[in-house]
């Protein structure tokens, strides 16, 4: 088993339950930990046989900029079932980060953490 990482994706999007969030917009940032067997790839050296992480940022992408929600749970669990669906992993681990989140205080960010394999 080996691990592909996609570390501190950033995106602008619009998701909170403020009505100053969902106007404004906050930075995003993801990582995702993509677990799979490796060795296929590794023996082959072709992209049809791993997982192509260009894939997965543009599913990160499309998902943080083009949708609205009220909370992180929410995006790091559709992230997580998404890849699980859609590529060659066995588990996966997703990071939301919102940055500078609407709370009183020095605070740097907020993070959602989900791991999911598959069943």
């Amino acid at each position: 088993m080996g691990v592909i990482r996609l570390h501190n994706m950033t995106f602008y999007g619009y998701h909170g339950t403020s009505q100053a969030e969902r106007q404004t917009g906050r930075r995003f940032e993801v990582d995702c930990e993509l677990f799979s067997d490796l060795n296929r790839a590794a023996q082959s050296d072709h992209l049809a046989d791993t997982i192509d992480y260009t894939a997965v940022y543009n599913l990160v992408e499309q998902t943080i900029q083009k949708n609205r929600f009220n909370l992180l749970e929410t995006i790091a669990v559709r992230l997580a079932n998404q890849i699980l669906e859609r590529f060659k992993v066995e588990e996966v681990l997703v990071r939301v980060r919102k940055k500078i989140p609407p709370i009183p205080g020095n605070l740097d960010h907020i993070e959602v953490e989900v791991r999911r394999k598959k069943v």
